[in-house]
């Protein structure tokens, strides 16, 4: 019988009692070990690691999300490192047959299907979510390290960076507002960016993350001044600014209402991204609030046409399905509505 590769789980932890239970029993029928690097809890989250028999050790923060991920990989003995948060869950249905399908794989880098529940409370029913893909299992032993101290990344030899996709689905709870406010995780992550932001040669994607902070508070105009500025900062360097900046941007000019600004923009985006559904999706929202709805419609049945299974893309549940029906069928009745009106 072939010998199944070993897993170990690596967190980070602070005062994460509420989650911590739901989270190790999503993975203790998957992983080998759990690996725990607690950066000062004054709660319970020890006892309930201690439960699941997690290896913790100690962390004084040093504001560096790297560096404390970094002590926790140095401990592991498995083959392959999951790396999760307290507030998401592993959506495994069947362990043994995701631990043969990780077998067959042969890149080093797995990225893993996340769907980011976002609203108001936790509790709310339909809560609307995005799903993205994101690299959160790697082989254990060739180098591959974290970098930055905030929204931090895999780094390593490049020979050794060869990545491919494994739906083994994660559910992430962080990004609801009730949570997000309960922790407190707007100020720190602001404080953190800020300080990366400081340094001359940070990366682009720094002012994104800014930006994306100040939106999740509805602080629409500090957001819309990081995100233009990313966006400059990927083109001065020579890159094709990524797909969620134009997501993030669009999404904004929607929200505040500034359609006139916003249409002829979304067309040059959908120069760079043609098959990305969320812009088509925002595009036909445009055409929509301004009642043309010929080509609002069209907007709609590319989107349905292109459908939601696009790893490289963070994707709103439902803009390549139901959303884009319910809007497409409006768009219909009120055609129908227009004719019949002209005819009488």
């Amino acid at each position: 019988m072939d010998k199944k590769p070993t897993i170990t789980l690596c967190m980070i932890v602070k005062n994460e009692d509420a989650f911590l239970e739901k989270c190790l029993s999503s993975v203790q029928d998957f992983v080998d070990e759990i690996i725990i690097v607690d950066t000062g809890s004054t709660d319970q989250t020890i006892l309930i690691a201690n439960q699941f028999h997690a290896k913790v050790y100690h962390y004084l923060w040093d504001d560096h999300f790297a560096n404390a991920r970094n002590t926790g990989l140095a401990k592991a003995t498995g083959e392959w490192i999951l790396w999760l948060d307290a507030d998401e869950c592993l959506d495994v249905q069947n362990p043994e047959g995701q631990k043969i399908a990780l077998k067959k794989k042969t890149a080093n880098i797995l990225s893993l299907p996340i769907t980011n529940f976002i609203g108001e409370h936790i509790n709310d029913s339909n809560q609307a979510s995005y799903m993205h893909y994101q690299p959160r299992l790697f082989r254990n032993h060739c180098g591959i390290t974290f970098i930055h101290r905030i929204h931090e990344t895999l780094d390593g030899d490049p020979s050794q960076m060869t990545t491919d996709t494994l739906k083994l689905p994660i559910l992430h709870y962080g990004y609801i507002r009730e949570i997000t406010i309960q922790k407190n995780k707007s100020a720190r992550n602001r404080k953190l960016l800020e300080l990366e932001a400081e340094k001359a040669q940070h990366s682009p994607w720094i002012e994104y993350h800014l930006a994306s902070e100040y939106y999740r508070n509805h602080e629409y105009d500090q957001a819309m001044e990081y995100v233009n500025r990313s966006i400059f900062n990927f083109l001065l360097s020579g890159q094709k600014p990524p797909s969620i900046l134009y997501k993030l941007k669009y999404d904004m000019l929607i929200q505040t209402n500034s359609l006139d600004q916003a249409l002829p923009g979304i067309e040059k985006a959908l120069l760079l991204y043609p098959d990305y559904v969320d812009l088509h999706f925002y595009k036909g929202l445009i055409l929509f609030r301004q009642a043309d709805f010929q080509d609002a419609k069209a907007c709609f049945e590319k989107c349905l046409e292109l459908g939601e299974n696009h790893p490289g893309y963070l994707i709103l549940q439902g803009v390549g399905s139901f959303r884009a029906e319910q809007y497409r069928d409006t768009c219909l009745d009120q055609l129908k509505e227009s004719n019949e009106g002209g005819a009488s």
